[in-house]
């Protein structure tokens, strides 16, 4: 375990008083909100957009960085930004995607050790680097109308749930939900059916219709397409 690991830890343990404490977490609550007002500020005003989620370690050049950068080509050319986390990988890929098509390219950074520098192909004035994951999952989830999912690990999964539990709890709206690639989300789907549903009941047979598994760019494109047709676009909550 890291030295600094360990300093979180034994932080975590220690009495404070109460002067510590209100002045830690008063200063912590002002930069909670200058994260929102910035996020609120910034993208209040994107127009209809769909999240892209997925790993940070995708190669260029690979299969599933190829097939984000065209699902955010093409939905650019159907009218919708392109927001993604901001970093390498999946997240390059959406956003080269969406400057191809030149269409809205909006980066939700993180700020992190190491993995997450913002990437090339952001639209200036729409790059914001966050320190806290929630407020900034709250702006993927208040700013997209829709969410395709790319492979990816802990972080594109938590983004996915996240999403998924919203439309379940009636938090958001029915926005679509599309995982792409059979091959890596198939053995996740057939454990939610068989398990997660069948076997221990956790969730109804209707939670399944939440998100829809796709292996093109075209099809992904198309699911969100026929969903937007059909409904005014606003921000979600």
């Amino acid at each position: 375990m890291s030295s600094s690991n360990e300093d979180k830890i034994i932080r975590a343990f220690k009495q404070k008083d109460w002067n510590e404490i209100k002045t830690s977490d008063s200063w912590q609550i002002f930069k909670i909100m200058a994260e929102f007002v910035e996020g609120f500020e910034k993208l209040g005003s994107i127009g209809p957009c769909v999240s892209v989620f997925g790993s940070a370690r995708t190669e260029p050049g690979t299969e599933y960085y190829k097939l984000a950068e065209e699902i955010a080509f093409l939905l650019t050319q159907n009218g919708y930004g392109v927001i993604t986390g901001g970093g390498p990988g999946i997240m390059e890929a959406g956003n080269l995607g969406a400057m191809r098509g030149k269409g809205r390219s909006v980066g939700i950074n993180i700020s992190l050790p190491f993995e997450q520098a913002p990437n090339l192909f952001i639209d200036h004035d729409k790059l914001i680097t966050f320190k806290h994951f929630f407020v900034r999952k709250v702006m993927f989830m208040k700013y997209a109308q829709g969410f395709i999912v790319l492979p990816g690990g802990f972080g594109t999964f938590d983004e996915l749930f996240e999403a998924i539990t919203l439309i379940q709890t009636e938090k958001i709206g029915k926005f679509p939900i599309v995982l792409v690639g059979s091959e890596y989300w198939g053995g996740l789907v057939k454990w939610i059916r068989e398990v997660m549903l069948e076997q221990q009941h956790n969730i109804g047979e209707k939670d399944l219709e939440i998100f829809t598994l796709v292996d093109t760019a075209e099809a992904a494109v198309d699911h969100i397409d026929k969903f937007y047709t059909k409904y005014l676009l606003s921000p979600n909550f």
